[in-house]
């Protein structure tokens, strides 16, 4: 799996990180979204799934998913 996120859709909502905190965070002065984990390892796919879906500004996407 390969996660891309568009800081530019980013609304920091911060639902992402609460979703999947190894994978995403947010940046101190405006809360928009950083990628700590580009290609996630396997048990994490789940909860960065959940974090795609419940993102409110459709700021996630992910490729080669199974």
């Amino acid at each position: 799996m390969k996660v891309s996120v568009d800081e530019d859709r980013c609304c920091g909502a911060g639902s992402c990180v609460l979703a999947a905190p190894d994978v995403f965070d947010q940046r101190d002065e405006d809360g928009v979204v950083v990628l700590l984990a580009p290609e996630p390892a396997g048990h994490l796919h789940g909860a960065v799934r959940e974090a795609a879906d419940v993102c409110p500004a459709a700021a996630i996407t992910l490729s080669g998913t199974a």
